[in-house]
């Protein structure tokens, strides 16, 4: 008699799945009925790993997750595809132990998170879809180009006043006009190298300057699709509110129905406040660290805008300012604004400004 083969079954099963994801592997913690199954090392390939999957689990569910990072989320459109029941989660939202925090490593991580999925305690965060991903690219490019203007004004004026060189009167340096460039390219230093090293500086400046004008252009036809155009023009009556800002807020926040409160989304933006408590006492931490990098001094700064032209909002601000710092009223100026964008963004309605605020 020939030997009997048998083959597994896994129907009715759940095979949760932990992947820590690198550049040049993955390492992967399967789990199957609380139990620790299998640990291995994966090329950075979604068809290898689901191919594994079929061919040592046969027939259970696939329950993955892996952390959200620079690699984004082409692992999840790729997964979800192949059949895959995929979630990508905030680092900072994985419970870790003591000894995890000590003896961290890929493998450490890849189990970490395959038996905090097991156990239902994770959850994970929106994806937006892929064409969404890109457009938010080309806002968030402007968005860097301009931080790396910045950078190179401040250099020039670092090399400036390095060297002594002050602006003369009817100059003005805060808006970097066309006369005071000008003036800075009519400066002579003593050496050539000094001259190249500002000459090269200035190039620098002016190649940024037309990456920005370029991208703003880009961002404007881009506001003008269907998908967009309707909600530009309710944020762009929001006080404060301009194009450029509107696109960030539309391909940043993508979905605002998905904030079920005011608190989720001000949470998701960073304008709520860190804090520790210890028996009866409670103290106030500041500004949370967990935040939407673009979107919070975003939202500052339009405030900053928002109480010099909407009464509601300076009528606000000038009692904040009576209890607490400016720098302290204005983040919760923001708050209100916030709160305003979503109230536009849901109903539909164009936002009107009235003396009294009833809607922050």
């Amino acid at each position: 008699m020939g030997q009997q083969v048998t083959h597994p079954d896994f129907t009715g099963q759940v095979v949760f799945i932990g992947i820590d994801v690198g550049n040049r592997n993955w390492d992967v913690e399967l789990i199957v009925n609380d139990m620790f199954c299998r640990r291995s090392t994966f090329t950075p390939d979604p068809e290898k790993l689901v191919g594994y999957l079929h061919r040592h689990f046969p027939g259970a569910r696939y329950y993955s997750v892996y952390e959200a990072g620079y690699c984004g989320f082409w692992i999840h459109e790729r997964l979800v595809a192949l059949g895959v029941e995929n979630i990508v989660i905030n680092p900072a939202d994985v419970p870790t132990s003591d000894k995890e925090r000590v003896h961290k490593n890929n493998r450490v991580d890849a189990g970490k998170l395959a038996w905090n999925l097991a156990r239902g305690a994770l959850r994970g965060i929106y994806v937006p879809e892929r064409p969404l991903l890109e457009d938010r690219s080309l806002v968030r490019l402007r968005m860097m180009v301009v931080q790396k203007q910045t950078r190179c004004k401040n250099q020039i004026k670092a090399m400036l006043a390095y060297y002594g060189y002050r602006v003369p009167d009817g100059q003005c340096e805060h808006y970097w006009s066309r006369a005071y460039i000008h003036w800075i390219e009519s400066l002579k230093l003593a050496q050539h190298t000094g001259q190249q090293t500002l000459r090269m500086l200035l190039d620098e400046l002016m190649f940024l300057r037309a990456q920005i004008l370029e991208l703003t252009r880009r961002i404007r036809a881009l506001s003008r699709e269907q998908h967009y155009q309707g909600n530009v023009q309710l944020l762009c009556g929001v006080s404060g509110i301009g194009l450029i800002t509107s696109m960030v807020l539309l391909t940043e926040l993508v979905d605002i129905r998905r904030f079920r409160t005011p608190d989720q989304l001000a949470s998701f933006v960073g304008l709520i406040p860190g804090e520790h408590s210890t028996g009866e006492e409670t103290h106030e931490t500041g500004l949370t660290h967990r935040r939407n990098p673009f979107l919070r001094h975003l939202m500052i700064e339009a405030a900053w805008v928002a109480i010099r032209t909407d009464p509601a909002l300076m009528l606000a601000f000038t009692m904040l300012s009576r209890r607490m710092k400016k720098t302290e009223a204005i983040v919760r100026i923001a708050r209100k604004l916030i709160n305003r964008i979503r109230y536009v963004l849901k109903t539909g309605e164009a936002y009107v400004p009235s003396m009294v605020s009833n809607r922050g």
